[in-house]
């Protein structure tokens, strides 16, 4: 789901773009071009560890990105891809090992970016942004500058896309024609009960669709991702709680159980990591990560139409924020040439088209309205463009919608933040407890989030298991961290 054709899904982050001079072969911003003396040096080999599942045309690629860094930066490139399910395994190998590297992809779930500021693997950018990355400050929105500072500096610099998280219901547009469903008021799990109705009446199977790991929209920023610990969207005092004892979680709950009772959700979907619904087609209505014309992503994807309607507003939270980086390794010989290659590939258009959609003539065509289309070879180097840096410069496919990347920035512009966005919680004063809280987690919250067992019995027995196993403790830290906090940002 992560590749080019599908864009960028989760959830996940956003930059402004960036108009450069020289559309078609680069530009003269800051750090682009080699001083004098820099030409008379042997070329620099930046390592670059990238997410992706690797591609056969890469090295094709690559040659032709060395050609025009060398001349731009006297700076060539190793570029070594590393499947998904494989990636934040190799990558914690190759940090504990010390192996030295230039360059690495980094995220809220891959490669976690904060445990690896804590471990010290990454080195501190703001200098480097202010002497060799001005062209990244500039295009950055300030979102994504406070999402990413740990302890007040920057570690990575985040891929310029969306920069929110804004939950949808997500609908097979085939069966909303087909029984003429009303959705022009979905705004809400409960206002969906009528249309789930129908649906189960006439097609006969559950309507609303997802797997263990599904969830519902709740307006909570949480601290630890599937942890009790958060706090309101809209909070104002900062005071953290336990979402399971709030009012809204209880009646989001509760109207999931009721659903389960009606069949409307399938029977086994608090064990199920199955999502050929999408694949057959036989679903309904699930719940997404959405950003601005993700219908006509989605309905490219899955091969029919699918429409959304809002679940809560366009937030941009930590997770959002940190949901694609790229970090520069505390073992790279030559870190200002590695923030002068991250500040070419965000601001030049040819090269960051070339990263990402390889070479013109071989993968892809450019029409005469200046969008692409890809050619046959385009299946031997298909690439992750969310994590490959500033998507505003990308080119447009010849489906794409003209006004795509400018209705991006305005997404950006309207987002709200949420109230933790910036806050980092350390958990080393309270490691024991956080495992403790993890595993009845891992017990507890698939069944309630999915809607299997009757919220009003189970939220009571979950609650005692977490405080049992230190939910108090840490929620103290966690207050006490946010405090302290808080008073260093004079919020």
């Amino acid at each position: 789901m992560w590749k080019k054709k599908l864009a960028t899904v989760v959830s996940l982050v956003t930059v402004f773009s960036v108009v450069l001079a020289g559309c078609g072969g680069g530009s003269k911003d800051e750090g682009s071009s080699a001083s004098g003396s820099d030409k008379k040096d042997k070329p620099y080999q930046l390592v670059w560890y990238q997410i992706g599942d690797p591609q056969k045309d890469t090295d094709k690629v690559v040659e032709k990105i060395n050609e025009y860094t060398k001349e731009k930066i006297n700076a060539t490139v190793d570029l070594k891809m590393i499947g998904f399910g494989d990636y934040s395994k190799k990558m914690q190998v190759i940090t504990a090992s010390g192996e030295p590297y230039d360059i690495a992809f980094t995220s809220s779930w891959a490669n976690d970016y904060l445990q690896n500021v804590a471990k010290g693997a990454f080195v501190e950018l703001d200098d480097l942004l202010d002497s060799k990355g001005q062209g990244i400050v500039k295009a950055l929105d300030p979102k994504f500058i406070e999402g990413a500072k740990v302890n007040g500096k920057i570690y990575g610099i985040p891929t310029n896309k969306e920069v929110a998280t804004q939950r949808v219901f997500r609908f097979n547009k085939q069966f909303v024609d087909k029984y003429n469903l009303d959705i022009s008021n979905v705004n809400s799990l409960e206002s969906l009960e009528p249309i789930l109705k129908t649906f189960k009446e006439k097609e006969g199977y559950a309507p609303l669709w997802g797997d263990k790991n599904t969830s519902p929209y709740l307006a909570y920023d949480f601290v630890t991702e599937k942890l009790p610990m958060a706090i309101p969207f809209g909070s104002t005092d900062y005071k953290v709680v336990n979402f399971l004892d709030q009012p809204d979680t209880m009646k989001t709950f509760e109207t999931l159980h009721k659903y389960y009772k009606a069949g409307y959700l399938p029977a086994d979907i608090a064990t199920s990591t199955n999502s050929d619904y999408q694949k057959n087609g036989k679903w309904l209505v699930d719940m997404a990560d959405s950003q601005p014309y993700a219908d006509l992503t989605w309905s490219r994807s899955t091969g029919y139409d699918i429409v959304s309607k809002p679940a809560g507003e366009a937030i941009a939270t930590n997770t959002s924020v940190l949901g694609s980086m790229m970090a520069i390794s505390s073992t790279s010989e030559n870190p200002e040439k590695a923030m002068e290659f991250l500040n070419l590939l965000n601001t030049d258009p040819y090269l960051r088209n070339l990263v990402d959609m390889g070479i013109e003539g071989t993968h892809y065509k450019k029409n005469a309205d200046g969008t692409v289309t890809d050619l046959p070879a385009a299946k031997d180097y298909d690439m992750p463009s969310f994590a490959l840096g500033n998507e505003f410069i990308l080119n447009l496919y010849d489906n794409d919608p003209k006004d795509k990347w400018e209705q991006f920035k305005k997404f950006n512009a309207d987002a709200k933040s949420s109230p933790l966005l910036g806050f980092h919680f350390d958990p080393s004063k309270v490691q024991t407890e956080m495992a403790a809280l993890k595993n009845v987690s891992d017990e507890y919250m698939p069944a309630l989030m999915t809607g299997t067992v009757d919220p009003k019995d189970y939220i009571a027995k979950a609650d005692q298991k977490f405080k049992a196993a230190g939910l108090d403790t840490v929620m103290a830290e966690v207050q006490k961290q946010i405090d302290e906090w808080k008073a260093a940002q004079g919020k």
